[in-house]
This record gives C-alpha cells, structure tokens and sequence, in this order.
C-alpha cells in the first residue's frame, strides 16, 4: 500500500522489497541482457532497416525510464504500517462511496499509488480528481470532485478500512 503527500510515498514492509527486488533486476541482469540484445542487433548490419536492433532500443528506453520511476519512489518512501482504522480516508484504505447519494450506485476502490496497484480492488491514485476529492474525508461525508468534462460530482463516503491485501 502507499500514500503520497509531499512526494513522500508510504510502503508497506513488503511492497517496498518487492519494489526494490524490480529495480535490483532491471539495473542489473535486465540492463545486461538488454545490451546483449542490441549488440546483436548491431552485428546483423544496416540498422536503418533493422528492427531487431528498433525494438531492443525502445524495450532499452523504457526499462531505463521505469528504473528512474523506480529510484526516485524508493528514494521518497517511508516504510511503515497500514493506516489506522479511524474511518477517515487516507491512502492504503479501501474506500465505497456512493455517486450523488445514490446507495445502489456505489464502487468500492483502494486509495493508493499506481505502484501498488491491488489485482483483487480497483485502484485510484490520492492524486486522481476522485482520490483527492475523498481523501482525508470521514465516513458519512459527501465530497466534490472534478469530473474530466469540467463538471462537478459529489460521492457520499460509505466506508473506508485499511487494506488487508
């Protein structure tokens, strides 16, 4: 689970090894074998018309850009425990709001970074209009957000617990 708030993001114990696993990987025996990839690219000649050689530049390109992802994460978070179970919103807690009152219509989300996406809930970043509009929100209230079109959307918050994985 995260939590962003002044560029500090917030881990558990758990996602930040795994995150640190990825980038131990991808700086090292990923960078080995993505060099290996273009050099023999390279041998099979005019790399105009070579897309062995455009493919392994660009899978390159973006490993390097998801290991800069990565070290400026890990180098902003803070390891700790979930977030208390206060019934204020916060990241690291699954949320269900209901749109504009409305207890049929509701959606039960995990308030955390995309890094930490969950598989089992879906997942809105705290700097998402949604996110933001309910974070730091206590159960019961009703809170605004920007939709994309410009318009405004009020969801009443139902419940907020901490995410147990």
């Amino acid at each position: 689970m995260t939590q962003t708030s002044d560029n500090v993001t917030w881990l558990t114990q758990e996602a930040y090894d795994q995150l640190k696993a990825e980038l131990e990987y991808l700086s090292g025996p990923a960078r080995t074998e993505i060099a290996k990839k273009i050099e023999a690219a390279r041998e099979e000649g005019d790399l105009r018309e070579n897309g062995g050689y455009h493919a392994a530049k660009e899978e390159q390109g973006k490993q390097e850009l998801r290991i800069r992802q990565l070290t400026q994460l890990l180098e902003n978070a803070q390891v700790g425990a979930a977030p208390a179970d206060t019934g204020v919103v916060a990241p690291g807690m699954v949320v269900t709001i209901a749109f504009d009152g409305d207890p049929d219509d509701t959606l039960t989300f995990l308030l955390a970074s995309r890094e930490y996406a969950s598989t089992d809930v879906e997942t809105y970043s705290p700097q998402s209009p949604l996110g933001g509009g309910v974070n730091g929100r206590k159960v019961g209230d009703d809170a605004e957000y920007e939709l994309p079109n410009g318009k405004k959307a009020t969801v009443r918050i139902l419940e907020a617990k901490p995410y147990q994985g």
